[in-house]
């Protein structure tokens, strides 16, 4: 017997498990699917990689950056993308948060998991009222509390 101890990196995985990737889809990518995003990263951390896109993007709408910035996330960074521009990739769930979205969404082949959770979409009024702003909050809480129990139910066991 050797004193030389046994190598056994060659018969283990070496590349940590793969983060699940996500995608997240509303018709403008503007408010709803940009604040979901934006919670997945919070709460997945490095568990996902996120993307948002919609079928008829626009901009990301100013009071969602307000009103998640209020809670201390940042989603100024943020652009609202078409749904091709990821066309080919390889998504593990596709998430649709508007009805519209949904009945417009083309099918994902494979194994993807695809979810639908409608939220309401908050008010894209010119004037920013504090009726508005509570609109967005109410939303953006429905939100929150859906995407993290997402995140926490997919945690890896210890």
């Amino acid at each position: 017997m050797s004193d030389k101890p046994i190598d056994l990196s060659r018969y283990m995985n070496q590349e940590p498990p793969k983060k699940k990737r996500v995608l997240i889809l509303c018709t403008g990518n503007s408010c709803r699917s940009q604040m979901a995003e934006g919670f997945l990263r919070h709460y997945g951390k490095d568990r996902f990689d996120v993307a948002s896109a919609g079928t008829q993007p626009s901009s990301v709408n100013p009071v969602a950056i307000q009103v998640m910035d209020e809670i201390g996330i940042d989603i100024s960074h943020h652009r609202s993308k078409h749904l091709d521009e990821l066309r080919g990739q390889y998504f593990d769930y596709v998430i649709t948060v508007c009805d519209n979205v949904r009945e417009a969404c083309p099918v994902f082949p494979g194994g993807i998991t695809q979810l639908h959770w409608r939220f309401p979409d908050p008010p894209h009024s010119k004037k920013t009222t504090d009726k508005v702003i509570e609109e967005f909050r109410r939303v953006r809480d429905m939100i929150q509390w859906k995407f993290k129990q997402f995140a926490e139910s997919r945690k890896e066991p210890k």
